[in-house]
């Protein structure tokens, strides 16, 4: 059900369960790891029902509320524009509610998520490796593995250091999503002109056309997850070897984003939500520095 993260529920369904939910003072009914899995009978289970005031405005990005005579969402496919499946295969519809796949939360509603179900959101992992003035890699003294850094993005939500990113568009494709909010958030595209737009267009694509590889599909273990609402995501890595394409494109913080700046890789790193484990990834992948330990985990 977790793919992609080894590990018990309880260290990969942890944020989903913190209070004060994100951007409020509520606070969600306890759930003890034992209790996490809907296969665990819970007859007291009794959450707090939370969505927040933005999400019931009714705004585009956002479902209507389930018990709208209208509103009859096609859960587990392709629901006209809007992607209704999970990367994670088939989730349980209870009382017209579809259910956490990782378990309980606490909480039912939709806290802050636009959708019922799996809300998509697509992170780009951009990398270079490390260089001297000379243009070298530079490798770690202890590992002697070469550092690799990405372009991070400090959220104005929270203050966290975060991969860029965001969600996908109904109809729109993850490679469009990925580059779209690279292009927001880390090259500030929204407030360029057209001119720049075009000229920042034609760099991306280079970046984005070569190969990459993906490194996580699927579930979240995110603040905003709630009982009938969770986020999913596809991190990608886009790799610049020669960093020519990189050295060509002047990072400026757009959009959701404060700040942005390259940052080295390493076990230090202190990220939002998964992120970490993402970038962890990533590392193993390329073969990066890691940690001073030698052993960094088998390569996947």
């Amino acid at each position: 059900m977790m793919s992609g993260f080894n590990g018990t529920k309880e260290n990969s369904h942890n944020k989903a369960r913190t209070s004060p939910y994100p951007g409020s003072k509520v606070q969600r009914s306890q759930v003890p790891n034992d209790k996490v899995d809907w296969l665990v009978e819970w007859h007291d289970y009794n959450p707090v029902e939370y969505t927040a005031v933005s999400v019931l405005a009714g705004p585009q990005w956002a479902d209507p509320q389930i018990t709208e005579s209208n509103f009859s969402p096609k859960f587990n496919e392709k629901d006209g524009q809007v992607e209704r499946k999970s990367q994670n295969g088939l989730y349980e519809v209870k009382n017209g509610r579809p259910r956490n796949p990782a378990g309980r939360t606490g909480l039912v509603g939709r806290g802050l998520l636009g959708r019922w179900g799996p809300n998509h959101a697509a992170d780009p992992i951009i990398t270079r490796w490390k260089r001297d003035r000379s243009g070298n890699k530079i490798t770690h003294p202890i590992s002697g593995k070469n550092i690799l850094q990405f372009v991070a993005i400090k959220r104005k939500d929270c203050g966290e250091w975060a991969i860029p990113g965001g969600m996908v568009d109904p109809g729109e494709k993850i490679s469009a999503t990925l580059k779209r909010e690279f292009g927001e958030e880390a090259l500030n595209s929204l407030q360029k002109s057209s001119a720049e737009k075009r000229e920042l267009q034609e760099k991306l694509q280079k970046l984005f056309n070569q190969e990459h590889l993906v490194i996580y599909k699927g579930y979240v273990d995110d603040p905003r997850n709630t009982d009938n609402a969770w986020m999913e995501t596809e991190a990608v890595n886009y790799h610049d070897e020669t960093g020519e394409i990189m050295d060509n494109l002047t990072l400026e913080a757009g959009d959701d984003a404060g700040k942005v700046k390259w940052m080295d890789i390493s076990d230090k790193l202190k990220l939002y939500a998964s992120h970490a484990q993402f970038i962890k990834s990533v590392a193993e992948k390329r073969d990066a520095h890691w940690s001073k330990d030698s052993e960094t985990g088998c390569p996947g």
